[in-house]
């Protein structure tokens, strides 16, 4: 048996494919990954995602501390709720995780982690902060439920607690606000509008089953990751990993370089990979088939992550390969090489595909 969200009977009674992610017994789909898909493409969907790690980081030299700790620079977080993407790395360059920090205060930032790596994290976290002065608090006590699509704001504002909603219905994208126990985010993982809701334990089942009288479509880990890939974002263990550094990984754009005298950890060894290497690219299957992980292709490289993509109809998939400027590969299904064209990820953004088919 694994590890439980507060979500969980409610999930069993709405007959889930519960299996195990990272230890935890979570939603799979409801009965049609596909149907799960489209819901969030077109109207508002919504998925557990209680069994991510959210740790609190205070302190006066809390800012100073996350500067030296992440590779993207919180020196530029001054409004506050202003959230942040970013990989903590290892002295190599190779990502630890990739997580999201919330500057609310001078002393006080959130960071939202992934729950296949939340232990490491947090010991990760809390042996650079002790020489800060930096106390970390992990949540036990909280659920977060994800609401995604075209409607998704406007379904969610329906079932927020009254004091909530003025301060929700006015967040620019990625921004946060904290109200007592809750936390209100205009983020996600699927390449849509929405919010990600982060509540008490006890307050969980009810507004799930409040968004799902209001249309919102229970939607599980199948439709989730079909849905991030289409939007071109990683996951953690597939498109980068303690072995990768965000470089060869498609997360150049997270690193800050500037300026110059800030030292994070891991830099130096970045410093040195700048120049070559290898880069994550986007993949299209021209012919029948579906990319998965681990496939080969040729002339060299492997695909991180594939799947096949309901909104295009086709198979797609993020692969790392040598810098060539090849606009075209083979990849090898079963044996046989078949062709698939090189493309800038996202594949689909705001329900609309990027890409030329």
């Amino acid at each position: 048996m694994g590890l439980k969200t507060a979500l969980y009977d409610t999930h069993v009674e709405q007959g889930a494919k519960i299996v195990d992610f990272g230890g935890w017994d979570m939603p799979l789909h409801y009965g049609s990954q596909i149907e799960e898909h489209h819901a969030v493409r077109r109207d508002a969907g919504m998925f557990d995602v209680s069994h991510m790690g959210v740790v609190d980081v205070r302190g006066v030299r809390v800012r100073e501390f996350l500067q030296n700790l992440l590779a993207n620079d919180v020196g530029r977080l001054r409004t506050p709720g202003k959230a942040l993407y970013s990989c903590m790395l290892l002295p190599s360059g190779g990502v630890i995780d990739d997580l999201i920090v919330y500057f609310l205060s001078d002393t006080w930032f959130r960071l939202v982690v992934n729950a296949g790596t939340r232990n490491k994290d947090l010991l990760w976290i809390r042996r650079h902060a002790a020489a800060f002065g930096v106390t970390v608090l992990e949540h036990h006590d909280l659920a977060m439920i994800a609401v995604q699509g075209p409607n998704a704001r406007e379904k969610t504002l329906a079932v927020l607690p009254g004091a909530l909603r003025p301060a929700a219905s006015d967040l620019k994208p990625f921004f946060g606000v904290a109200l007592e126990s809750w936390f209100i985010a205009r983020t996600g993982y699927t390449g849509e509008d929405g919010f990600e809701v982060t509540l008490p334990a006890g307050a969980a089942a009810a507004t799930w089953t409040a968004l799902a009288a209001h249309g919102v479509q229970p939607a599980g880990l199948g439709a989730r990751d079909t849905l991030r890939l289409e939007a071109g974002m990683n996951l953690y263990g597939n498109d980068m990993d303690e072995d990768h550094h965000p470089l060869e990984s498609g997360l150049a754009w997270t690193v800050a370089f500037l300026p110059k005298e800030r030292e994070f950890i891991g830099r130096q060894a970045l410093e040195g990979l700048r120049d070559g290497g290898l880069e994550l690219v986007g993949l299209v299957l021209e012919d029948r088939g579906v990319l998965r992980s681990h496939q080969k292709i040729l002339p060299s490289g492997e695909v991180t992550s594939g799947t096949f993509s309901p909104t295009l109809n086709r198979s797609i998939a993020l692969a790392r390969v040598p810098r060539t400027g090849l606009s075209r590969v083979h990849v090898e299904i079963r044996g046989k090489p078949h062709a698939a064209s090189i493309v800038k990820p996202p594949f689909v953004r705001h329900g609309k595909a990027l890409i030329s088919l």
